[in-house]
């Protein structure tokens, strides 16, 4: 028989097995508690909740954007029915990292088409080439999409069917696409003027070609074949080549087999046939990618530190409920274990619901960079589940990490201590929190100050403006010690009742009024380091153009380029002294740093050593640029600096359609900003760039100089004044998706303030109530808070401006040598407009709903 006493110990669970169920039980207790204390307090839960919605929908929304710039494209127009389109790696490979784009075209060797043809599934390899031309229309040029001259062979490749006339025979026949013969007013039968580089030319439309697929990015023109390669003037060179498949061939298995019969080539399918069309949407695709990546970065750290502060201020509210939970034996792992529920149900439903309006933010941010041009028409945006699900993920983790940190003094002090700590808020720092503020103060104003004499190039400019982001969570560390030394400094000028009733207030609610004012010192200076960082690099730049033409006359062109020939045209003209040809383009230069490779993609500009001295004034340094002539290079001061190459030294340079060069330099100046950082060789930029064309041409010529006679023959070349010459393109070039997405961030600051000066308003409740029936009116009330609004965006304003200038100021003396930043007064004036804007109504506004009610009935009100 088994007695009682082995049965009970048979029935037991194994000891493991009893620590997990009390696990499980603990974990259930725990969100159970938490759920309550939710529901409990709506009003301060609700301030994380909108904090975490808002910050999971800007998450989502550069997920998005992510995603659809590595999976999502345009579907193909010229190439459609093509299975496989063969062309050139239009990037620099780079370990380890992302590959940069190429902004000329990469051409193929012309054997590549036998090459492609020999492969298994492929029932024919067609060769493209591109031209770029113009179309006349009463000597004006047509307005519409860029046109792009190809031989008639390639006409299969969208397909192109003749709806009218007959394919070019004969060297000067052409067949336009339907829409631009429409646009241009022309049929078959007709003539049509077309300008490749500056040379117009009439043809016969020898016929009308409908495409297979509509054509919203270009229009085309087709020649015979032996016309478009005379146009081309490539011999032995190809753009693409446009591969038709056997019936039943998979497209990307036949991409794989033309890989391995064609080393060095690179195959696209789908809509990535679009990218070799036209560069513009590689370009664009890589764009969204970069600003999406760095952009949802930002976000990131900003959501963790808005999170954590919301729930910091939350927690600090409800000291009472903390002191009474520890006074009844709550022990410091319950406590963390119950705020970290908390934190977690907040944010996962904070999170999820941040989800949708994400998706909204996405499509808005979507079209804005469609408007802007950085998105061509037909980019779709990709919408999958991943963004949603790292955005809730994110956000559930950085309400987890705050409130683990909102928790931890809480947890720490003695039930004894706790009830004491109620009455009054602590002054007091953690050592590790002072301590940690304190170093942050000289570290950035060192990064600000040090680092722009220090450092060359772009380090200095890069530290001086991290310098910023280290000053600002040093003001979060310090606030309380800041906001009540503010406070303390205000009220030392007398005032009246309400003027020391709300020094009183600032003083004795330091630590929370300072954890509601951060993120608008934050917001404060964040939106100077970043406007007033942009406003110095395009001032600087301006100037330095301004200053730096010294040509009599720009000759511009209405279309491509301006063709090198015309350069010989102006040399002839009686009176002209100097003709200075400027082609653009952009390269990356790459230089070793320890065992790795660094790069980056600098604008650049081509010029002719004879004529450079005379028409534009780069302000050299160092060296003298008479020698830029074959394989050299000329570098402004910062790219000299970041690449660690001076005069005699040698720079690895990629062109803009990959070539690598190992380039001497003979000369370093000073304005890059306005030139391009990188000045070659005009004929080194020119034999390298996609069209073959100069940018400008600058010309010296005495007043009787007939230029616009010697330009006649060329009806889209047209002679201007210095003031067409525009600044260098750099990256800011999509200021407007610049602006826009800064105007988000600063936006979520702005939600983040309103959010924690409601909240930390809202639960005065009590206090104004006891103020009122101490005999305070109510209008003395109003105005004590209006006093203390004031305060809060005198503190903001005052400490972001502060904690924004050494990064201003280092950058300004990085990029210009002066210490003196571009800050245009009303646009500061703006900033300040909109700190106060949101700061007032965020505390008047809760403060007028909280004095509605009786005394009496309000402080009987529970926390």
């Amino acid at each position: 028989m088994v007695s009682r006493k082995s049965a009970a110990k048979a029935a037991d669970p194994p000891a493991g097995v009893k620590a997990k169920k009390k696990v499980k039980t603990l974990s259930r207790e725990n969100l159970s508690l938490a759920w309550s204390t939710i529901r409990g307090r709506k009003g301060g839960f609700a301030a994380v909740l909108i904090a975490v919605a808002v910050g999971s929908a800007v998450i989502t929304a550069c997920g998005a954007l992510l995603e659809t710039g590595l999976s999502s494209g345009v579907p193909a127009e010229r190439y459609h029915k093509a299975a496989v389109v063969v062309g050139g790696y239009q990037a620099m490979p780079v370990d380890g990292d992302s590959d940069p784009r190429l902004s000329e075209r990469v051409r193929l060797p012309a054997d590549t088409v036998a090459k492609v043809a020999a492969v298994k599934g492929v029932e024919s390899a067609v060769a493209d080439t591109s031209v770029r031309m113009t179309v006349l229309k009463k000597d004006s040029v047509l307005d519409g999409p860029p046109v792009y001259g190809h031989g008639w062979s390639a006409s299969v490749l969208a397909p192109f069917t003749l709806r009218s006339g007959s394919q070019p025979q004969a060297a000067d026949d052409v067949v336009l696409d339907s829409d631009l013969a429409k646009r241009a007013g022309v049929g078959a039968g007709d003539t049509v003027t077309l300008v490749a580089g500056s040379k117009p030319e009439s043809y016969h439309v020898s016929g009308v070609a409908e495409p297979g697929v509509s054509f919203d990015r270009q229009s085309a023109v087709f020649f015979t074949d032996d016309r478009a390669a005379r146009l081309y003037d490539l011999p032995g060179k190809i753009d693409a080549v446009g591969v038709l498949a056997a019936d039943g061939t998979d497209a990307g298995d036949l991409a794989d087999r033309i890989k391995k019969a064609a080393p060095g080539v690179e195959t696209y399918t789908g809509d990535d046939r679009s990218d070799v069309e036209t560069l513009d949407i590689g370009q664009s695709r890589s764009f969204v990618i970069e600003v999406a990546s760095a952009f949802g970065a930002t976000m990131i750290m900003l959501v963790v530190i808005v999170v954590s502060g919301t729930l910091a201020l939350q927690v600090q509210q409800r000291r009472r409920e903390l002191a009474l939970l520890r006074a009844v034996g709550a022990t410091p792992r319950q406590v963390l274990r119950m705020i970290g529920g908390e934190a977690v149900l907040v944010g996962g439903i904070g999170a999820v619901l941040g989800a949708v309006p994400g998706i909204l933010l996405a499509l808005l941010l979507h079209s804005v960079f469609t408007s802007a041009g950085v998105l061509p028409a037909g980019f779709s945006l990709e919408i999958t589940p991943l963004p949603v699900l790292f955005a809730v993920l994110v956000c559930v983790l950085a309400a987890r990490i705050g409130g683990w940190l909102a928790a931890r003094r809480a947890a720490k002090v003695s039930a004894v201590e706790a009830l004491g700590d109620v009455a009054v808020e602590s002054k007091k720092l953690g050592w590790v929190r002072l301590t940690l503020g304190l170093l942050l103060v000289p570290g950035g104003l060192a990064v600000a100050v040090v680092l722009p004499i220090v450092l060359p190039g772009e380090s200095a400019i890069e530290g001086a403006a991290s310098s910023a982001l280290l000053l600002v969570i040093a003001v979060g560390l310090l606030g309380p010690k800041l906001f009540g030394g503010i406070a303390a400094l205000l009220g030392r000028r007398p005032g009246g009742v309400t003027r020391f009733l709300a020094i009183a207030n600032s003083r004795a609610r330091a630590r929370r009024l300072s954890a509601a004012t951060t993120p608008l010192i934050m917001g404060v200076t964040m939106a100077s380091a970043q406007l007033f960082g942009a406003t110095t690099l395009a001032a600087t730049a301006q100037d330095q153009l301004v200053d730096g033409v010294i040509a009599d006359h720009v000759v511009t062109s209405d279309s491509a380029g301006i063709s090198p020939g015309v350069v010989d045209e102006l040399r002839k003209v009686p009176g002209v002294r100097t003709v200075g040809p400027v082609a653009r383009t952009s390269t990356i230069l790459t230089w070793p740093d320890g065992d790795s490779v660094q790069y980056r993609i600098t604008s650049a500009q081509g010029v002719d050593p004879a004529a450079v001295s005379d028409t534009m004034k780069l302000d050299v340094l160092r060296g003298d640029l008479s020698g830029l002539t074959g394989d050299t290079v000329a570098l402004s001061r910062i790219v000299s600096g970041t690449v660690g190459a001076d005069v005699g030294g040698t720079v690895e340079v990629h062109l803009g359609d990959g070539t690598v060069e190992k380039a001497k330099v003979v000369a370093v100046y000073e304005n890059g900003l306005g030139f391009g950082d990188i000045t070659l060789p005009n004929d080194v930029v020119i034999a390298h760039t996609t069209d073959h064309l100069d940018q400008w041409v600058m010309v010296n010529a005495d007043p009787k100089a007939d230029l616009s006679a010697a330009l006649k023959p060329y009806p889209t070349l047209s002679v201007r004044d210095a003031a067409a010459v525009t600044v260098a393109p750099t990256d800011a070039g999509a200021s407007g998706v610049s602006l826009m997405l800064n105007a988000v961030l600063l936006g979520y600051l702005a939600i983040a303030v309103v959010n924690t000066l409601v909240m930390a308003t809202v639960s005065r409740r009590g206090e104004f109530a006891l103020l009122r029936l101490v005999g305070t009116r109510t209008s003395q009330v109003r105005s004590m808070m209006r006093q203390e609004a004031g305060i809060i965006a005198l503190c903001a304003i005052v400490v972001g401006t502060i904690a924004a200038l050494p990064s201003l100021i280092g950058m300004s003396y990085a990029i210009r040598h002066s210490v003196f930043p571009s800050i245009p007064p009303l646009m500061y004036l703006g900033i300040v407009v909109a700190a106060v804007a949101i700061a007032w109504p965020a505390v008047m506004v809760p403060a007028r709903l909280a004095l509605r009610p009786p005394a009496v009935e309000a402080i009987s009100r529970p926390e």
